[in-house]
């Protein structure tokens, strides 16, 4: 239309996300999400709605790209399922030794922030921890382990990868990052072993 600029939604989805995951919800003011953004107040209110609702979007952004990435790397549980949770948590080491985006993750640093957030908020970044659970107890259970070890792995491992996102925030190395990661997978791996 005449007069009036036109964005592209998903890079303005991208810097809001970035500039949320950096400073976290609190501490994001509407002028920052103008600036790393790139449009003025009206234009974020009248594309995204409020800075709950612009958060919410971004929440799903980030958690339609990286479990995409989450599923594609657990899709050969059935056959090799070390080497799919392995690869499960190449995607998290990826994303933290990413330099273009901040460490940690969004999805995390939300939960843990839960009960200053919206209810709606606190209740997305839950709703996705338990995702990321279900995915893994799904793999889990086609590497065929039993339904009480597949879950109880699963709680583990998704554990771990948040816990591997708050190091990463707090300045830990890959090689630290790695070893908690080694002492995981040789348990899954003596789990695996015990079942044949």
């Amino acid at each position: 239309m005449a007069g009036k600029k036109q964005f592209d939604v998903g890079v303005a989805l991208d810097a809001a996300m970035v500039q949320f995951w950096r400073a976290g919800y609190a501490d994001t003011s509407l002028d920052d999400l103008s600036r790393t953004t790139g449009l003025n107040r009206s234009s974020i209110y009248s594309s995204f709605g409020d800075k709950d609702s612009l958060y919410l979007r971004c929440l799903d952004r980030y958690a339609a790209r990286y479990g995409s990435r989450y599923d594609q790397a657990l899709s050969c549980a059935s056959e090799e399922p070390l080497r799919a949770v392995r690869a499960f948590f190449e995607v998290t080491l990826q994303r933290i030794a990413d330099p273009a985006i901040p460490d940690g993750c969004l999805i995390a640093q939300t939960a843990m922030v839960a009960p200053a957030l919206s209810p709606t908020i606190a209740a997305r970044a839950i709703e996705a921890l338990h995702f990321q659970h279900a995915r893994l107890r799904t793999a889990l259970s086609a590497a065929r382990l039993t339904e009480g070890d597949a879950d109880d792995f699963a709680l583990h491992l998704a554990a771990v990868n948040q816990s591997l996102a708050v190091m990463s925030r707090s300045g830990a190395s890959q090689k630290q990052l790695r070893t908690v990661i080694e002492i995981s997978m040789g348990a899954l791996s003596r789990a695996l072993h015990d079942r044949r």
